[in-house]
This record gives C-alpha cells, sequence and structure tokens, in this order.
C-alpha cells in the first residue's frame, strides 16, 4: 500500500482555495466509512503515487491531526485550462471487502491481421471488476500479437488474476480485428458496374456482327 500525506482543511471558499493552489497544493474531500474529512493534498505527490502504482491503488491516507485511512481515488477534476488537477475526491474502503472499480484495457503489440488490410476496433477500453482492494488489477491486457484477421476477444477472453471478477457480460466484444467494411463494399459495387458495362456492350457487339453478315 502506497501512502499519501495530507493535512485537515481549516478554512474554505474560493479566496482560501486560490490560495491553496498557489501554495502548489490541492483541496480533496475524504469519503469515508462512517465521517467526510475535507483536506489538503500535494497534487504532485499524488500524481507520482498514481504513475507508479495505476489508477486504482490503494492508497494509505495519513492525514495529520487524523486515523490513517484505506483509500481509493473516487474521481478528479481537471484545470478547464491547464495541465493539472484542482480537486480530487477519495473513497474510504474496508480491505476486508469487495469493491467495484472501472479498469484500463491495453492492447499491447500489433495483431497479424493489420498486415492482412486489418482495422482494430478497440470496443471496451475500461472494464467494470469486482475484487478486494489489494487485488484490484492496474490494467488488463490484451496480446495483439495473438489476434488474428476478422477475430473477435470477448470479456470472457481475457484472465485476471485470482479473486478478481469481471463484472461486465462475458459476451461484449472487447475488440475485434476486421477487413473495413466500407472497402469491402466498395470492391463488391465496382465489380457490380464492371459486370453491367460488360453486360450492356455485349448487345451491340452482337449488333455489329449482324450488320457485318448482311
Amino acid at each position: 500500500m502506497s501512502a499519501l500525506a495530507g493535512k485537515l482543511r481549516e478554512t474554505t471558499g474560493k479566496s482560501a482555495t486560490r490560495k491553496l493552489r498557489n501554495d502548489e497544493a490541492m483541496p480533496a474531500v475524504m469519503y469515508g466509512l462512517k465521517d467526510n474529512i475535507s483536506m489538503v493534498i500535494n497534487p504532485k505527490e499524488l500524481k507520482k503515487l498514481l504513475e507508479a502504482k495505476g489508477r486504482n491503488a490503494l492508497i494509505e491516507l495519513k492525514i495529520e491531526g487524523d486515523a490513517d485511512r484505506s483509500v481509493v481515488l473516487k474521481e478528479f477534476q481537471s484545470h478547464p485550462l491547464r495541465a493539472g488537477w484542482i480537486h480530487a475526491d477519495f473513497l474510504e474502503v474496508d480491505v476486508t471487502k469487495t469493491i467495484r472499480v472501472k479498469v484500463p484495457v491495453l492492447l499491447i503489440g500489433t495483431s497479424p491481421g493489420e498486415k492482412q488490410g486489418g482495422l482494430v476496433n478497440h470496443i471496451i477500453r475500461n472494464l467494470e471488476v469486482e475484487s478486494i482492494p489489494s487485488n484490484i488489477p492496474e490494467k488488463i491486457e490484451i496480446q495483439m500479437g495473438e489476434v488474428q484477421l476478422n477475430q473477435v476477444i470477448h470479456v470472457s477472453d481475457l484472465a485476471v488474476g485470482d479473486g478478481v471478477e469481471i463484472v461486465n457480460d462475458p459476451s461484449d466484444a472487447v475488440v475485434t480485428v476486421h477487413v473495413e467494411k466500407v472497402k469491402e463494399e466498395k470492391a463488391e459495387t465496382e465489380e457490380g458496374a464492371e459486370g453491367e458495362v460488360a453486360d450492356a456492350a455485349a448487345p451491340a457487339d452482337a449488333g455489329k456482327k449482324e450488320d457485318g453478315s448482311k
């Protein structure tokens, strides 16, 4: 479990929030099992932690003047004009009980089907899983080198760790590799048009032969 330090937030309001951000701090809220806490954290430390452990990392929240809490990041707000976060919400969890979170699906490598003209359609980019917090995977990977042309990878085809259950419908398609339908339809249309031209030209040729025989 990774630790994140913070302080109880003593003042609120726009001016207080502006001052916090000028000091490279960020307001946050922890929704607890029994209470909620307004606090201040360092956004750079949070970002560093998530880059190392993943979006669903189990975090030991160490707030001055409060007991340590086991939390996960619930959501965050980004600045509308520049890079960076302006607010974060945390959810306190019971480490012995299962929770549901969304885990990103990553495609690794290149499908042999792409070399045959196939296009990759990544349909589901995040899957909902259920697990105790310590077992939540950082990501679910699909090795595209094993995915052939016209193959569909379903939820039921994915392997996750022990004690982790994917909540999505097992029959849902996660990724496919197919030749683009537009190209197929265009080719069929062109073939049909060529056939029509040939059929239209045939009677004219026959007529010329008949005129010559007279």
